[in-house]
């Protein structure tokens, strides 16, 4: 624990692009009057901080303290907090402050932020580095802050703030649900969520994998149909068969052969990031009237509402909980694909 005026706390970094993380101390913010404090619990291992922390985007700030998917018990709240008390169960996710003014924040979308949000970690506020969820403690406003409902454990929760809510948002925004038929790109970390929820949603689902490895996970999870993309032949079966395909890899694919797997008025939604660009040709949208999209997270109502309707259904992240001394194995396992389906840290681990 720490007390008041305390403001270091235990921590995993890294120092430099590639380098391994390590335990060190950080400081944290002192309390302020609208400021939440989290004691973490549990923070997930997202394939995004393995980006960060291999320098892959540019940018990246070093030492770097990664995390945007945790969850905690709230410790200590400033003097004008009305929405939590001590001892709430509550999370964070990808953003922690945002301009709140823009037209984007005023709709409740503050991912989109048109002065950019302020991320967890990775980004400089007030002239200081951000620091994330490798880490025991946090200090976040209240805005930023979500409740996490007793219907899903901490642990299972954690992952919910970003894998969860990147497959949420767009399978919500384009109306996933019964009597349409959907597919989910991908069952990794984002994929196997995006399988329970559009199942819980009512839509039909398909699984789109390069190998037939997964397709009893798939079916479990709660997918009806299981394609194998490595084959052409599957593509030519199942061309025009779905409403809205949600492409959660980071790999490059062949757009042209997914976007022929839509139907008329069909949309391809992407929410991971390739290495390089993609090329298309047009006919492939316009012979249909097909939609190409992107999504990013979900902004704090949306996210509230995910978890809400999380923890209604049952719907928790599967997870492989580990030390803070696994990490660094952690990240090479989830490079080489070596997961089912989210590592989660205890965080306990990082002040031990």
């Amino acid at each position: 624990m720490i007390g008041p005026g305390m403001n270091a706390v235990s921590a995993y970094a890294a120092a430099a692009p590639n380098a391994p993380l390590v335990r060190t101390t950080i400081p944290r913010r002192a309390v302020g009057e609208r400021d939440v404090l989290l004691e973490i619990k549990y923070c997930g291992i997202c394939h995004t901080d393995i980006h960060q922390v291999r320098g892959d985007w540019g940018e990246s700030i070093f030492p770097m303290v990664p995390g945007h998917e945790i969850s905690g018990i709230v410790v200590e709240t400033g003097d004008r907090v009305r929405r939590y008390r001590a001892g709430d169960r509550v999370g964070v996710g990808c953003f922690v402050g945002s301009c709140r003014t823009c037209a984007h924040c005023l709709a409740d979308q503050e991912q989109y932020c048109l002065q950019g949000p302020l991320s967890t970690y990775n980004a400089m506020s007030e002239g200081a580095p951000t620091y994330g969820g490798y880490s025991t403690h946090i200090v976040v406003d209240e805005h930023f802050v979500l409740r996490i409902p007793d219907g899903i454990g901490l642990a299972e929760a954690a992952p919910l703030m970003c894998a969860g809510i990147s497959v949420f948002s767009p399978l919500n925004h384009w109306h996933a649900g019964r009597g349409k038929s959907t597919a989910v790109v991908g069952l990794g970390g984002l994929g196997h969520l995006g399988v329970k929820v559009a199942r819980a949603m009512g839509a039909e689902v398909t699984v789109l994998s390069r190998s037939s490895g997964k397709e009893e996970d798939a079916l479990r999870l709660g997918a009806s149909r299981f394609l194998v993309t490595s084959d052409p032949a599957r593509f030519a079966e199942s061309r025009g068969s779905f409403d809205l395909i949600v492409n959660t890899v980071s790999a490059n694919v062949d757009l042209d052969a997914y976007l022929g797997l839509l139907k008329l008025d069909g949309t391809m939604v992407n929410i991971g990031v390739p290495e390089h660009p993609n090329s298309f040709g047009m006919f492939s949208l316009i012979g249909a009237r097909r939609s190409l999209a992107g999504s990013l997270v979900g902004g704090v109502r949306e996210t509230q509402e995910m978890l809400d309707f999380c923890a209604a259904r049952g719907i928790g992240a599967e997870i492989e909980v580990i030390g803070a001394d696994e990490i660094n194995e952690a990240y090479k396992r989830v490079v080489d694909g070596d997961v089912r389906y989210r590592f989660v840290i205890d965080a306990a681990s990082f002040a031990r």
